[in-house]
């Protein structure tokens, strides 16, 4: 093995890299096809060793690159995504959400650490290998997608038209987030997802409030009273069928949460709340990591104006658990839905597409003892944390459906950086503890114990 990569001596010229990357606000949900385009190219361009090229899809273009020189090596597909959630209120932005600005010991802009940040983490390593060794130590295969963000609708049937292009031992996602800052973790699992929205209906058009109040049903009314409706008063969804598929929560795996250091008043601190409150006979940590959730994400209807709406909206998302069908929840919470009877209204239940089941990698796979090992080198004398994501990668569950390959997260990102909020931020020091931990990740997978056997694929 080298003597090892040598990085930049400060970290100046990887954030100036990552301001460009930031300042393309590339929202898949309502960013423009050129905006989407130039990041993208942007992207390529950073793999032109490895013929780094954008490709259409019918929604937001990939960016595909290959480095397959590492005769009789393992392969691996490296997995990321450029596109970012929306900013939300700006108003709750310390700076503007599209200019990178370091402050103290971190960068703070819509999209630092989920995913640029974590993505340019794998360029510059890649990169530094050419320069240095003049190869890879393995083969490496890059997709990087635009619509992550919104459920990566155009990502099955790119997996599915390009299985064989794609083909990989293992699949390693720079997605993802460790547990915490105080310590390395990996994640073994990421909770499924589906979501849907509610829709209450009263007359044909929205109501003066004097003139009609107290003859009609308000959808409002009725809407805040079927979402109340959907958990029980000890915190459990009181969706018949909801929990259907999931194992009991074994003493074994019981001891295991308990014994990981977790303080519930430091959490109940940290959030600016009185009290936790979730599903009764469980810890917060179990909650967290081992139950569904079923969670009101917004209401719409009318306004400050004196109006009986017309149409009130919910929009519901449950995260999922290992046992859990995604076409099942939805039939259930449709199910309860439609069977409510509240007269002067109707409900509606719009069912969003893209449901996603949860994702386990087992602990003892040789891609999680290999990551282990070179988590163990960068932070020496920390024990490396086995943790759970509570949000959801859709990619996962494709990459096993079409390429049969596992995904092994290994993001240096953290959870606490405010993904998907006002203020997201990376820190600094995540840059070259990241760029480090890639490099013996590599190295480990080609050539050792922990060296990757090949995956027998099934066509699909």
């Amino acid at each position: 093995m080298s003597e090892g990569l040598k990085f930049d001596a400060n970290d100046d010229a990887y954030i100036e890299e990552l301001t460009t990357y930031v300042a393309m606000p590339t929202v898949s949900r309502d960013a423009d096809a050129e905006t989407m385009h130039s990041a993208a190219a942007w992207l390529a361009s950073q793999l032109a060793f490895a013929n780094g090229r954008v490709v259409p899809t019918a929604g937001h273009p990939v960016v595909r690159a290959d480095w397959l020189q590492a005769s009789g090596a393992p392969t691996i597909l490296v997995y990321g995504h450029y596109d970012v959630q929306p900013t939300g209120d700006l108003a709750e932005w310390k700076t503007p959400p599209f200019e990178l600005i370091r402050d103290g010991d971190v960068v703070r802009g819509r999209g630092a650490t989920d995913d640029k940040g974590p993505v340019l983490i794998v360029l510059k390593v890649a990169q530094a290998f050419m320069a240095q060794e003049k190869a890879l130590p393995l083969n490496v295969k890059f997709l990087f997608e635009g619509e992550e963000e919104i459920g990566s609708p155009n990502l099955p049937a790119f997996l599915r038209e390009n299985a064989e292009d794609l083909a990989a031992d293992l699949v390693i996602s720079a997605d993802g987030a460790m547990w915490r800052p105080t310590e390395p973790s990996l994640s073994i699992a990421s909770k499924g997802l589906v979501s849907l929205d509610i829709e209450v209906t009263g007359a044909t058009d929205d109501l003066h409030s004097g003139r009609y109040g107290g003859t009609v049903a308000n959808p409002v009314h009725v809407l805040a009273n079927v979402l109340a409706g959907l958990h029980n008063s000890d915190g459990s969804v009181a969706v018949h069928g909801f929990y259907d598929g999931i194992p009991e929560l074994s003493d074994s795996r019981r001891a295991d949460i308990a014994a990981v250091t977790f303080d519930d008043e430091e959490y109940r601190k940290n959030l600016g709340l009185d009290a936790v409150f979730g599903e009764a006979g469980y810890s917060t940590l179990e909650r967290l990591w081992e139950r569904p959730t079923l969670e009101v994400n917004g209401v719409k209807a009318g306004g400050k104006y004196t109006v009986i709406p017309h149409l009130a909206t919910a929009h519901i998302s449950c995260r999922l658990v290992p046992g859990q069908d995604p076409a099942n929840v939805l039939r259930a919470i449709t199910s309860h839905l439609t069977q409510l009877d509240y007269p002067g209204t109707k409900i509606n239940v719009k069912t969003d597409k893209g449901g996603v089941p949860a994702y386990t990698i087992p602990a003892d796979h040789p891609s999680i003892r290999a990551a282990k090992a070179a988590l163990e080198v960068v932070y020496p004398g920390e024990e490396v944390l086995l943790a759970v994501i509570g949000g959801t990668l859709p990619a996962t569950a494709l990459f096993e459906d079409f390429l049969g390959a596992k995904t092994l997260f290994f993001s240096f990102a953290t959870a606490d950086e405010k993904h998907h909020a006002p203020n997201e931020f990376m820190r600094i020091s995540r840059l070259r503890e990241g760029m480090r931990a890639w490099e013996h990740l590599w190295r480990l997978l080609a050539d050792g114990p922990h060296r990757l056997a090949p995956v027998v694929r099934v066509k699909k």
